[in-house]
């Protein structure tokens, strides 16, 4: 059985049919309509031909979403905003993992234009990122999440890294903690900019000097690169009392060294986190650390989607979320020296 031969044994027109199988449109026929539609259409088990549909509507509402490392606890509530928002509007989201790897990122890229998704969410920007470059010669929808580029020229959800960052010393300095190190995300990426630039303002706001402000450079946002900038740290800046790591697992990677050293965390070294990723809560100790808002973050990207590909609306916006910081167990006081 075809659409037009469901709609004439329901003695509606075709166009019912299809308005009430879309979940985007459904609401446009009445409520007892509807349902009697949605029962016909299960009694014979009827789904459909989304191809046909596409090729009639130029439209696949499939959206790609392209992640630099898929197994990065950050990423689930986001992909979760995303997936529940498009949903609502009859969308469906295609997830790839891209990697940090620009050609690996270029050629899954380009697997998901050739499946004709009607828009792109990218989660691996770098501040001059020439991926966007490609999307935007093949004219495609493209918002980026999580992180930026310099140059404003696609739709972004990003969190106020800045904020982010004066919330976090600011509650290291009100614990009075004067030898803080800031452990540096990637410096080619927005956030670890960003928040490089964050953690300086917020310094030279509470008086501390620029030119004397510690710092330690962090290779990559993984657990592994924060162990070796940790150890970097202890060699370099040994009076230190707080570490604000540039993410979640760069602080783990600290929680790992202080261990090995029998450093104790928060009584001879206070930490704070930046994400509030899932479970950070349960380590020992709880992490201290910036909560960015990562599933209204996905609902925000795909809203900005809808916007561009469902209503038409022309522009580019940049939309930043404002962080909280949530205080658990790994910062306290500094020790009084003996």
């Amino acid at each position: 059985m075809n659409l037009k031969e469901l709609a004439k044994s329901l003695g509606v027109h075709a166009s019912t049919v299809s308005r009430v199988l879309n979940p985007a449109t459904r609401h446009m026929v009445g409520k007892e309509v509807a349902a009697k539609v949605l029962a016909a259409a299960a009694r014979h088990n009827f789904t459909p031909n989304n191809v046909a549909s596409s090729l009639r509507t130029r439209r696949s509402n499939i959206v790609g979403i392209v992640l630099p490392d898929i197994s990065n606890p950050v990423f689930p509530p986001i992909l979760l905003g995303i997936e529940t928002e498009l949903r609502k509007h009859g969308l469906v989201a295609l997830l790839a993992n891209g990697g940090e790897d620009p050609k690996q990122q270029r050629t899954v890229v380009d697997q998901l234009l050739a499946r004709q998704v009607d828009a792109l969410i990218l989660a691996t920007a770098t501040r001059k990122d020439r991926l966007i470059d490609h999307c935007l010669s093949k004219n495609t929808v493209v918002v980026t999440i999580n992180r930026g580029e310099d140059h404003g020229r696609v739709s972004s959800v990003m969190n106020d890294e800045l904020l982010g960052m004066r919330l976090a010393f600011d509650h290291l300095v009100s614990l009075g903690h004067t030898e803080i190190v800031h452990i540096v995300g990637p410096q080619n990426l927005s956030t670890g900019y960003l928040r490089r630039a964050g953690f300086i303002q917020a310094a030279v706001a509470n008086g501390w000097q620029k030119s004397k402000l510690n710092m330690v450079d962090c290779t990559a946002y993984t657990r592994e690169a924060g162990r070796v900038a940790c150890q970097t740290l202890l060699k370099t800046f040994p009076k230190t009392t707080a570490v604000l790591a540039g993410n979640d697992l760069v602080a783990l990677g600290c929680y790992d060294v202080l261990l090995e050293k029998k450093i104790k965390c928060p009584r001879d070294m206070s930490i704070v986190g930046y994400n509030d990723m899932p479970f950070v809560d349960l380590v020992s100790p709880a992490l201290t650390t910036v909560r960015i808002r990562h599933h209204e973050m996905g609902i925000q990207a795909a809203q900005l989607i809808l916007r561009r590909i469902q209503q038409g609306q022309d522009g580019e916006a940049e939309i930043r979320l404002k962080p909280e910081l949530v205080v658990r167990q790994s910062t306290r006081s500094p020790r009084k020296q003996d």
